[in-house]
Formats: structure tokens, C-alpha cells, sequence
């Protein structure tokens, strides 16, 4: 099981990833305060310019892959954190046994151990 010390430090780690990820995200979409962890990627204001309209769109894209993808790693993170708070944090989601403080270190929004995560 993990040692007091070693979660609160967990819980910092997952705290600053936290805000990273908001702070990337704020930098190109907009909170949606209507649904938890929700962002919306801000489409570009179009102009008269075909070419560069087309650069412009396709940014937006790429984008709308990246924001979906820092979205899920905060709903991860999100839910570490309530499990950190709830006290089930180390615990495999599938068959309730301990997952490795090594797999942990390495990945600690993980909710299964390496022999369930097959």
C-alpha cells in the first residue's frame, strides 16, 4: 500500500499536471463551464483569402484532435484525484487488488494493475 508521504506527493504531481493541461487548453478553446472538463477549441474568424482560410481550418482540426486528447488525459487525472481523496487510489478497478507503486510512479492516473490491463 502507499505510504501517506508518498500520496500527498502523487497528489501534487497530479495537481501541477493538472493545471498544466488547463493552461495548454486555455490556450487555444474555451471552458465550458456547463460540463466538467469540458473544453471548446475556438474556430478561426475566416477571411476573404481562400489559401489562408484553408491553413486556418486545418489548424482548427488538428487542434480539435489535441483538445480531445488533453481532455481525457484531465478526466484521468480528475478521477486520481477522487480516488486519492476517497481512499481507493492504488486499488485496480477490475479486480480490487493493489496496483505496482512502480506502475504508479510511472503512470499515476492508473486505475487497473499491469495483469488486468492486458
Amino acid at each position: 500500500m502507499i505510504n501517506k508521504e508518498k500520496l500527498e506527493e502523487t497528489k501534487n504531481k497530479l495537481e501541477e499536471k493538472k493545471e498544466s493541461i488547463i493552461g495548454e487548453l486555455k490556450n487555444f478553446a474555451w471552458e465550458n463551464k456547463s460540463i466538467k472538463d469540458n473544453f471548446e477549441t475556438k474556430f478561426p474568424q475566416l477571411g476573404s483569402h481562400q489559401d489562408e482560410n484553408a491553413i486556418e481550418v486545418s489548424d482548427y482540426e488538428n487542434q480539435l484532435s489535441v483538445e480531445h486528447s488533453l481532455e481525457d488525459d484531465l478526466k484521468k487525472i480528475n478521477k486520481a484525484l477522487e480516488k486519492i481523496k476517497d481512499g481507493t487510489y492504488g486499488v485496480c478497478e477490475k479486480c480490487g487488488g493493489e496496483i505496482n507503486p512502480e506502475r504508479l510512479e510511472a503512470f499515476p492516473e492508473a486505475v487497473e494493475c499491469m495483469k488486468c490491463n492486458k
